[in-house]
């Protein structure tokens, strides 16, 4: 069956079995949360390029994760999901290897979640993507009021903040996706979570501080320190420029990391594919050019072509190491990025350390640093990124050409 013909029956079943047996008291486990699960594992499978199986599996997956709601069940609704999504994929035959990835993403979600692969950790970061999305808090109120409709839980708002937050604090995405794309806004939804509790506390604290007061305190004059502190306001607007600049930091990072991944998975593509046209040119085609001489010309342009582009796609990966040495000099006048391993691979310990306190107790040396990292990380990529564009490139014409010639020479060694 069409991998998108059957993704499009699950939808059709999946929906129908929400509307049809599922209970109007789960506001948040609803079809609604399927679909934005869907989603984003869609949107996760294009950014790792998921083909195949693993696509397929992950995204049937998504649709079935809480058909179980169906039986009613709540804590153990993943077995029965797996049961129902197993009954429904064998009626259609799809395979048992398929069907088995299918029921290991939908236990991978079961709390706490415990992935193994990366299609698991995808489903997992998908069914709670509403914590790092701006839709958390109307979320986080469905899932409280089906708390109290479907399993007769009433939950205070203080007591349900502070589960949150606790829930926030312990839990992690297990993707990169997850990490640079929903951590940060999920960072944000716990800072004002945290902000909201401390302004209670403090409220509570006031208003104890008032009925002790005496009327004797209350005509006390007021005497000004000398030193005027920071209003609270700024305080927290400067906490919030200090959070936001790491989060940028990290995520930059972060990308620019998945791109040089990404660089070397593509060389190592080109690498792989021109060493096996060469053997192959090597063992055949080398030892029968004798009976067609016709090809030799077009066997010389192919393997030149393919040593061109093996040539680049390796200068493309090829590591590039530094002296790796720093002098005090160089510390104490910010010339040298401690950030970079090139940097210190040859000093000693208590140089690097008594060098890298320097740092972190200079934040302008320190968030120096960190911008010199990540723009000679981007030169880096930038070499990368050429060197690759030309492998590919001398691959993609220099194949047309080989096999042009090929055909001409056929065509004029072909006796009339």
């Amino acid at each position: 069956m069409n991998e998108e013909i059957l993704l499009q029956d699950c939808k059709q079943f999946v929906t129908d079995l929400f509307e049809d047996k599922v209970s109007r008291g789960f506001f948040f486990h609803n079809i609604r949360h399927t679909q934005t699960v869907v989603k984003a594992v869609e949107d996760m499978a294009i950014y790792y390029q998921l083909q195949g199986e693993d696509r397929l599996a992950v995204l049937v997956a998504a649709w079935f994760h809480d058909t179980g709601y169906s039986q009613g069940v709540g804590s153990n609704h993943e077995e029965e999901s797996v049961r129902i999504a197993a009954a429904y994929l064998e009626k259609k035959e799809i395979p048992p290897a398929v069907i088995e990835k299918v029921s290991k993403c939908i236990m991978a979600t079961k709390m706490p979640q415990s992935p193994n692969s990366l299609i698991e950790q995808i489903i997992c970061d998908a069914d709670l993507s509403h914590l790092g999305t701006q839709d958390f808090e109307k979320e986080s109120k469905l899932l409280r009021k089906e708390f109290s409709s479907a399993f007769n839980k009433d939950i205070s708002k203080k007591d349900w903040r502070k589960e949150n937050i606790q829930f926030f604090q312990s839990h992690r995405y297990f993707t990169d996706y997850g990490r640079s794309r929903l951590e940060p806004v999920k960072q944000e939804h716990l800072h004002e979570m945290l902000g909201h509790e401390k302004e209670k506390d403090e409220k509570g604290a006031d208003e104890k501080n008032k009925k002790d007061k005496t009327v004797k305190e209350q005509h006390i004059p007021e005497v000004k320190s000398p030193v005027s502190e920071k209003p609270e306001k700024d305080k927290q607007k400067e906490s919030r420029t200090e959070r936001g600049t790491a989060t940028m930091f990290r995520i930059m990072s972060d990308n620019h990391v998945s791109l040089s991944q990404m660089a070397d998975s593509k060389a190592n593509i080109m690498i792989s594919v021109n060493t096996i046209v060469l053997s192959i040119l090597v063992s055949v085609l080398f030892g029968k050019l004798q009976y067609y001489p016709q090809f030799i010309i077009p066997t010389i342009i192919l393997a030149s072509v393919c040593l061109a582009a093996i040539i680049f796609a390796i200068l493309a990966t090829r590591p590039n190491i530094t002296r790796g040495t720093f002098n005090k000099e160089d510390v104490q006048q910010k010339k040298v990025n401690l950030l970079f391993f090139g940097n210190f691979h040859k000093m000693d310990l208590p140089d690097y350390d008594w060098a890298m306190k320097e740092m972190m107790n200079d934040r302008e040396y320190l968030y120096g640093s960190m911008i010199k990292d990540i723009y000679f990380l981007g030169i880096v990529l930038a070499k990368k990124y050429r060197r690759l564009r030309t492998s590919y490139t001398i691959f993609m014409y220099g194949l047309i050409i080989a096999i042009v010639a090929f055909i001409v020479a056929a065509i004029i060694g072909t006796p009339s």
